[in-house]
């Protein structure tokens, strides 16, 4: 085949659906995006394509040209991403990646990093989505739980982070401390929105107390904590929150409630000049936060 753009276009119409779409994703005119799929169709003598109301749809034909399209697509997008993090100094763009949970512990790191290196760009990337270091998504991932498997990746042990069940002065107010464990049936709880959460601690909880009893769920750690701080319900912070003067331990921390954090990087990116010094730094920063 000795068109990339027109197999490229074909596989954004199959992502999108539409050519409208597969256009301003591609920064052409929907015209050229017709054109693409047309003169494809015709060198190939088979139709990739059903046309109906409602936009395109690949037939069987279509789907093994595009499944090919879409390795090719991933591999270009690795690439990329090798490229950017190779050859540079601490310059640049800097991606870093974690659980949302643990940006009160980050974010002072990489602001310190920053003002350390002027010219990097830091952009930090949150959330339950595992970010793919191979397609260069990220430079550097902390993750949480079970050592990460990917190949291709550098993993190093990097803290444990303690996790505390807490209840505010808000909450204290209203409804008190709970007496003992035994006596968290009695009391309302802040939790994930998501009943097939694998956090050890959720899984404690939900062991312990009825449903009913959970009764402010929500998606982000930074709404759990809000929630908590307003008084909606006992719930789960990282340790570092204890700081706050209006927090309260209800129990004492479990150990089966403590996650492993793993520095993860792609061996492609670990030996350059800006992951190393992000990552020394890093290290450093905790080291001197243990003490």
């Amino acid at each position: 085949m000795d068109n990339w753009d027109e197999i490229r276009t074909a596989y954004q119409v199959a992502r999108k659906g539409t050519v409208s779409g597969a256009a301003e994703q591609l920064g052409v005119h929907h015209a050229t995006v017709i054109r693409h799929i047309d003169a494809l169709e015709q060198r190939l003598g088979v139709k990739l394509f059903q046309r109906h109301a409602r936009g395109y749809t690949a037939t069987e034909a279509g789907m093994d040209l595009l499944q090919v399209a879409q390795a090719t697509d991933d591999q270009f997008t690795q690439l990329a991403g090798r490229i950017r993090g190779q050859g540079e100094g601490v310059s640049g763009d800097l991606v870093i990646t974690s659980l949302d949970m643990l940006s009160s512990t980050l974010t002072p790191v990489m602001v310190a990093f920053q003002v350390a290196h002027p010219e990097v760009r830091i952009r930090y990337r949150t959330g339950d989505r595992v970010f793919r270091l191979e397609y260069g998504e990220a430079h550097v991932a902390i993750r949480a739980g079970a050592m990460p498997q990917e190949p291709d990746n550098v993993v190093q042990p990097f803290m444990s982070q303690r996790i505390s069940l807490v209840a505010s002065d808000a909450y204290i107010a209203r409804h008190g401390l709970p007496k003992d464990e035994a006596d968290l049936v009695n009391h309302s709880f802040v939790v994930f929105d998501n009943d097939k959460s694998r956090a050890p601690f959720e899984t404690w909880l939900r062991e312990r107390v009825s449903d009913n009893r959970l009764i402010y769920r929500a998606t982000d750690n930074r709404n759990m904590l809000d929630a908590i701080l307003a008084g909606a319900g006992i719930g789960f912070v990282i340790g570092q929150e204890l700081a706050r003067p209006e927090l309260t331990e209800v129990i004492p921390s479990e150990d089966d409630w403590t996650a492993p954090l793993w520095l993860v990087t792609h061996v492609d990116l670990h030996r350059t000049s800006k992951v190393q010094a992000f990552l020394t730094f890093l290290k450093a920063h905790m080291k001197d936060m243990a003490r």
